[in-house]
């Protein structure tokens, strides 16, 4: 009671804070005058001045804020004829510092964020501008883009499909459009490079994030998942089985004609049955060199040369699964499946599969059908990547109902922004049907009654398919509409942008058409382009036509006034008010008149929380005629209630899948920062030698514990992990008959015999060749290890719930497994890179051809819930549409999509039997469903 009476007479404690930013705008206004009297060069010198501002003097961005905001209002007075409110200069400073600001709908954020974005731009570090489709971060840039390039700025953009070197330009712009998963994948992307050039992304400066709840909310429980290699490798797993089916032929040759006389250097291979590994010999390895040269399947003439690492890992497991699997014992083949037998049990194990291609070489084996793996290979989740800015911002209409888990996970606070009029929509009590017959043939005769009267409707649903039943109650009312589902974004802003015409409407899912403001009378800008596409710029008849366009749609909007404006009608409460709220404010811009009202019955997914035994729903089924309707506030109480419950339980699963990422993200900096470091270093042999020192110290340690008597060392594991990982045989008998024989002893011996090999190695190949050796198998061996850990934290999230039922905390436990298996996989990385430069055989490689780039390797990318599997990936993005829409921006050309378009025209592969989520044969990399199986 108090805080009601205290909030009356003191306002809010944002109304407080708003209120605190009013001196701010007054400076602002006041430099007004001054600026309308500066020519269009001198405004556009602005830029170089705060510049020079900011390097010389050493001004800070909020000494020049009012100046700046001031610059930015008169550019836009020239170049739209658009003047900044006084309400978005505030949103603009909130948009600076740090914030959200919530706005409603209508209220003109596109252009408020113009004022945060130049101010932070000036620096020239680089600011994102993050929309939710590809649609719109086209159309904002190129549409924003005028006002930047007035002002001297460089403008650049971010679709899918874009070449890297685009890519690279658009990133070097002082201000850059593009979508969070366009964002994130470029990060993944980055951080699987090979060179600094290579990458397209600069360093993390200011983001504002458009639509904000969408993005950093809706959007946050599924990571970004990049996975690969994902192209259908059948033809090499066959082919290898077949070469290597054909040696342990010839090797069974030699053992029947030579018998026990047979050496093992006079294998191709031996095998150790304990480990189930197979060792190639070194006449081994030159005849299976040979025999692939022949079958084309090497890149280079060394078998192990960094480029076919691929080649060399599949020959491995096509060696284990042709000599060391048993059919019937280690698996059987059902129904043209291979299954897993478990060796303790002897149950078949359907549907688990091994790993690291082991699974392909056994079905290769057996000669069925091989079904291809896709691994992870890199992987961020939302909050975790916009968290790395240093500073972050964001702008929607419905922020407040999430302001807590902003401020939990992103310390964003959430402000909210007045209107520049006052709002003059009615939001209408809720009307509850038993059913959901009952409730659609109620909306289909509230909305023929109101496109009687000439009064717009804009429906939402909550599903396609819900959609599609309006749709067909409507079509038996006779009623013309236009049905959206968010999926093809550019036409369905089009026809969203001009919802608010006499008579129109338009039943769209909640995304549909979002970032689209709606007008009433229609849309000027899209009618001039929709009608007078054919008529050139210098065209006397444009401009009367134009007015005559103007004229007749101020002339529509005051009839739709008079029809009550726009009508919101919601098919059913959504588990987010915030969607709600977002669907409300699509009606009332600008102080326009408006309506809203929610249509629910038992059969909503929502009420069904409520359960058929509850009072609520006996009240229901017995108050209740067939077409019947109730209103009440209660309910609509009883409703929020139960919203509030779900987007709580929302937030844990949100929360959840942060906190496992946050294990796996302070691993993730740590390879990430390495890998920077090898990228930018000339020459690596401090951090080998390192490594080194540690392998040897990690092999002597294991064998030879410290405090033990020589007695009780692992003389043998000694030996033979000597001659595995360094590819010595040093007289160890020898040291041991010596009487002050010590672990240390041991491990220096071995650190010198180990330095004189790799000196001896140097000499044999030019010092700058030996280098670039170094780096690319030090990077290479770091991402295969990243990779396969990546996959075993995936396995480990998937298990670790079940240690709830032993009374432990499953975070808990991933931590301290996760953190293990980071320090097993540190040390088996310096392992290898120590047996890879001191026992493979290298040659000498030509240096790459000056300015070129090497390929990046094939993967897909997905958005995929971590606990269920699903790709949550969106099929359809429309940027197929924007080069023709937009053509070239301004500091960076959007890319052509012809092939997506051609995909849709004709597919090549329509008999092929491809899977959706395959890649597409094509070879462009992308996903079928999202290239040439691409849906018209």
């Amino acid at each position: 009671m108090w805080q009601t009476i205290a909030k009356s007479i003191f306002g809010s404690s944002n109304d407080r804070y708003v209120k605190s930013l009013d001196k701010i705008v007054a400076h602002i206004n006041a430099l007004e005058e001054q600026l309308a009297d500066f020519s269009d060069a001198e405004l556009g010198a602005q830029t170089l001045k705060f510049r020079k501002k900011i390097e010389e003097e050493g001004q800070t961005l909020d000494d020049l804020l009012p100046e700046a905001f001031a610059t930015v209002r008169e550019a836009s007075k020239r170049v739209f004829g658009m003047r900044h409110f006084d309400v978005q200069m505030v949103g603009g400073i909130v948009l600076h510092r740090g914030e959200i600001a919530e706005m409603k709908t209508g209220e003109g954020k596109t252009l408020m964020a113009t004022l945060a974005v130049y101010l932070n731009a000036i620096e020239g570090k680089g600011v994102h501008v993050v929309t939710v489709n590809d649609y719109l971060a086209a159309r904002d840039a190129e549409w924003m883009g005028q006002v930047y390039n007035f002002l001297g700025l460089t403008v650049g953009v971010v679709v899918p499909n874009m070449p890297e070197a685009a890519r690279r330009e658009a990133y070097a712009c002082d201000v850059t459009y593009a979508t969070n998963n366009e964002l994130g994948f470029d990060y993944l992307r980055d951080n699987m490079k090979s060179e600094r050039r290579q990458m397209v992304q600069r360093p993390f400066n200011f983001a504002i994030v458009d639509e904000v709840d969408s993005i950093l909310i809706d959007e946050a429980r599924t990571p970004l998942i990049i996975s690969g290699p994902t192209e259908d490798k059948s033809e090499l797993y066959i082919t290898l089985d077949e070469q290597v089916k054909q040696l342990v032929k010839d090797q069974e040759a030699l053992e029947r004609e030579h018998g026990d006389a047979l050496s093992d250097e006079d294998r191709y291979f031996t095998k150790d049955e304990k480990s189930r590994n197979i060792q190639m010999t070194e006449i081994g390895v030159e005849e299976m060199e040979q025999r692939l040269i022949a079958a084309g399947l090497l890149e280079t003439d060394n078998l192990y040369d960094v480029e076919n690492t691929l080649v060399v890992h599949h020959l491995d497991q096509a060696l284990r699964a042709v000599v060391m699997f048993k059919k019937d014992t280690d698996y059987i083949v059902n129904d043209e499946k291979v299954i897993i037998i478990d060796e303790f049990t002897g149950r078949m194990m359907d549907g688990r599969r091994w790993s690291n291609g082991l699974h392909q070489a056994v079905e290769a084996k057996e000669g069925v059908e091989i079904k291809p793996e896709n691994q992870t290979m890199a992987s961020i989740t939302f909050q975790n990547y916009f968290r790395m800015y240093p500073k972050l911002a964001g702008m929607t209409g419905t922020a407040a109902t999430e302001a807590a888990e902003f401020w939990d996970i992103y310390k964003l606070n959430v402000v909210e922004i007045p209107t520049n009029v006052p709002v003059a929509r009615v939001d209408e009590e809720d009307e509850f049907y038993k059913n959901t017959m009952d409730k659609f043939a109620a909306i289909a005769k509230a909305i023929k009654e109101k496109n009687e009267i000439g009064q717009p409707v804009l429906v939402g649903t909550v599903s396609i398919e819900k959609s599609e039943l309006l749709s067909s109650f409507l079509d038996k009312e006779g009623v013309k509409h236009a049905v959206l589902n968010a999926r093809m974004h550019e036409q369905e802003a089009r026809i969203v942008a001009q919802a608010g015409r006499i008579g129109a409407v338009t039943i769209a899912t909640n995304m549909a058409g979002r970032g689209t403001d709606i007008q009433l009378g229609g849309n000027i800008d899209f009618r001039i382009e929709d009608e007078l596409s054919e008529l050139a710029e210098d065209d006397p008849k444009r401009q009367l036509e134009i007015d005559r366009i103007t004229a007749e749609v101020e002339a529509e909007r005051q009839k739709v006034k008079e029809a009550g404006g726009l009508f919101v009608l919601g098919t059913e409460r959504h588990e987010s008010r915030r969607i709600d709220n977002q669907l409300r404010g699509r009606s009332g811009r600008q102080g326009d008149p408006g309506l809203s009202r929610f249509y629910l019955c038992l059969e909503d997914d929502l009420l069904r929380i409520f359960g058929p035994d509850t009072l609520f729903a006996k009240m229901m089924n017995s108050n209740l005629e067939d077409g019947e309707a109730i209103g009440s506030k209660w309910l609509s109480k009883a409703i929020e209630t139960a919203q509030k419950k779900v987007e709580a339980r929302n937030y844990e699963m949100r929360k959840q899948v942060v906190q496992y990422d946050d294990v796996m993200n302070d691993q993730r900096k740590v390879i990430y920062e390495q890998r920077a470091e090898i990228m930018d270093s000339e020459r690596v042999d401090d951090v080998v030698e390192d490594m080194r020192r540690d392998a040897i110290n990690a092999i002597v340690h294991e064998t030879c514990p410290p405090g033990s008597y020589p007695e009780q060392w692992n003389v043998a594991g000694l030996k033979e992990k000597v001659d595995e990982v360094l590819g010595l045989n040093p007289p160890i008998d020898d040291w041991l008959q010596e009487d002050a024989v010590e672990p240390e002893i041991i491990e220096e011996r071995l650190q010198e015999l180990a330095e004189e090999k790799l000196a001896a190695r140097v000499t044999e190949i030019p010092e700058e060749s030996w280098r670039r050796v170094e780096k690319s198998i030090l990077l290479e061996r770091l991402d295969y290890h990243w990779k396969e850990h990546l996959a075993t934290l995936d396995a480990l999230r998937q298990v670790v719930f079940l240690r709830a039922y032993a009374q432990k905390q499953p975070i808990n436990e991933y931590k301290q497994e996760a953190f293990g298996l980071f320090q097993t996989m540190l040390d088996t990385l310096r392992e290898d890179v120590t047996k890879v430069l001191l026992t493979a055989e290298l040659r000498a490689a030509p240096p790459p051809p000056s300015g070129a780039l090497p390929d990046l390797p094939s993967f897909l990318t997905g958005h995929v819930d971590p606990f269920t599997g699903e790709d949550d990936s969106n099929d359809g993005d429309g940027s197929q549409f924007m080069q023709p829409l937009f053509g070239t921006l301004a500091g960076s050309p959007v890319a052509s999509t012809g092939t997506r378009g051609s995909a849709q025209r004709e597919d090549p592969y329509k008999d092929k039997n491809v899977s959706r989520n395959a890649p597409c044969p094509c070879g462009s990399g992308n996903k079928y469903k999202h290239c040439h199986g691409a849906v018209a």
